[in-house]
């Protein structure tokens, strides 16, 4: 790779940044569904493996941001590096997950008990409107940070004030001692009902599937690290003021005491966003739902015994008359009004996510592909995605948004445990010796290797299911 200076790092205490795309993906349908319904079926004590979940895509979000701090590249192109057909990996698996538009239509799920009107209709419409709102921004990148910024912000604390109107202190303990019940899986657990379930919400305990792939592309457009050196995405409209993007990466000096200084500070800036923003947020949101969902499971006992006969909506109304009973039904309207934005913010960084690391792709390794240009790219495939969406809401084999939900979840496991060993060979192999990670974390993204593509055969071979 060329060799070009590496710009100044940003202070390391900040609030804005690219991990607001992880943040709002991360605090997502699993956090605010998957996960409560569990503890509504199993208790607080299943929480463990959100725990492991969360920590361990703290660690993977700095090991992505390595790589792509450091050459500007995204992590598709580093894996292309290592072995092309492993990127083409990527590039088939993405478009087998994320034709599943499950965050927008659990979202949609909630509008209609609002509202009334079909779930299907509000999904459809809210798939059409995320294509308008891309097509037409300048400079995508920071008009959904700045978005989501603002959703995230009334996210957290709008569901933190509701948690502390209608649950107890007790909730709160029984919930954070829940993390560490370490091991605890009980019998109704261990079934092909359920287990595939727990292996998707696990996958979902923050931003699940490539997301962390396409947090790569997110840095570079931010502009961190050596993403200074390469040009924004832009809509469609605005397609033609694109700047040349360029063949390949480039890479500071690793030798010159000055620029890997500057490299520690862009190190200490990313872990700020993945310890505090990342980490503690995800935290702090899941914590206050899963709160919600034991005062859910106070005031109506047969909940459980509903989710178990599979009523999979069960769930949202149990939450929903909880929050309804701390004051009158405008608490519960405005829960589910909560359900219904985090679908619409999910699906805002999914849908951006999926045409940006597509299109990356297909820009650096599709032959022709860059008479077409970055941002014209991006469109094909946002539009592309969207219209499948739209077809497996009309004629998907799923039945309903929480099943379109776990199925997603599901797969999403799969391309985890590949991501975690692409890590180890892009970081262990393409870096220079100075920036190449430590031992420890190798060692942490290996176990996530194990932990996610483990949990997935386990489920294929004890229970003969991929999902229940």
């Amino acid at each position: 790779m060329p060799i070009r200076k590496l710009p100044d790092a940003p202070p390391s205490v900040h609030l804005l940044g690219p991990t607001v795309f992880l943040v709002a993906l991360g605090v997502g349908m699993g956090e605010s569904y998957m996960w409560p319904r569990l503890v509504l079926l199993f208790g607080p004590e299943i929480r463990w493996l959100f725990l492991v979940g969360v920590t361990l895509q703290a660690v993977v979000m700095l090991e992505m941001a390595r790589y792509a701090m450091a050459t500007g590249e995204s992590i598709f192109t580093g894996a292309a590096r290592v072995f092309k057909p492993l990127m083409w990996f990527f590039f088939i698996v993405a478009i087998a997950v994320y034709i599943w538009p499950g965050h927008l239509s659990a979202g949609a799920a909630a509008l209609e008990q609002i509202t009334g009107i079909p779930w299907m209709i509000t999904a459809i419409c809210g798939l059409l409107l995320v294509g308008v709102v891309f097509t037409l921004a300048k400079v995508i990148y920071n008009l959904l940070e700045n978005v989501l910024s603002l959703l995230i912000g009334a996210l957290v604390l709008g569901t933190a004030i509701v948690a502390a109107m209608v649950g107890q202190w007790s909730d709160v303990v029984s919930t954070i001692s829940g993390m560490f019940a370490v091991g605890y899986l009980p019998d109704e657990a261990m079934t092909a009902a359920w287990f595939p379930v727990i292996v998707g919400a696990c996958a979902f305990a923050g931003p699940s599937g490539m997301q962390q792939m396409w947090y790569t592309l997110h840095l570079r457009d931010s502009g961190a690290g050596m993403g200074a050196h390469i040009p924004k995405v832009r809509g469609l409209r605005h397609a033609g003021e694109e700047e040349e993007m360029p063949n390949r990466g480039f890479m500071f000096d690793t030798e010159d005491p000055a620029e890997m200084a500057k490299w520690k500070g862009w190190r200490r800036w990313v872990t700020f966003d993945a310890l505090l923003l990342f980490w503690g947020i995800t935290m702090l949101v899941t914590i206050s739902f899963t709160v919600i969902a034991q005062s859910a499971a106070r005031l109506n006992p047969g909940v459980r015994e509903a989710l178990l006969a599979d009523d999979q909506e069960a769930a949202l109304t149990a939450m929903s008359n909880a929050v309804s009973s701390a004051g009158s039904s405008v608490l519960g309207v405005v829960f589910l009004g909560f359900i219904a934005l985090i679908g619409l913010n999910a699906t805002l960084g999914l849908f951006d996510s999926f045409s940006r690391g597509q299109a990356d792709m297909t820009f650096n390794f599709v032959p022709g592909a860059k008479k077409l240009g970055m941002s014209r790219l991006y469109a094909i495939f946002l539009w592309a995605v969207i219209a499948f969406g739209i077809l497996i809401l009309l004629f998907g084999p799923a039945d309903g948004p929480a099943s379109i939900l776990d199925t997603l979840a599901f797969l999403s496991t799969f391309a985890m445990g590949a991501y975690c060993v692409t890590l180890l060979l892009v970081n262990n192999r393409m870096l220079p010796k100075p920036i190449r990670p430590k031992w420890w974390s190798n060692a942490i993204i290996g176990f996530g290797a194990v932990f996610y593509l483990g949990m997935l055969f386990y489920s294929m071979v004890a229970f003969g299911v991929v999902v229940g």
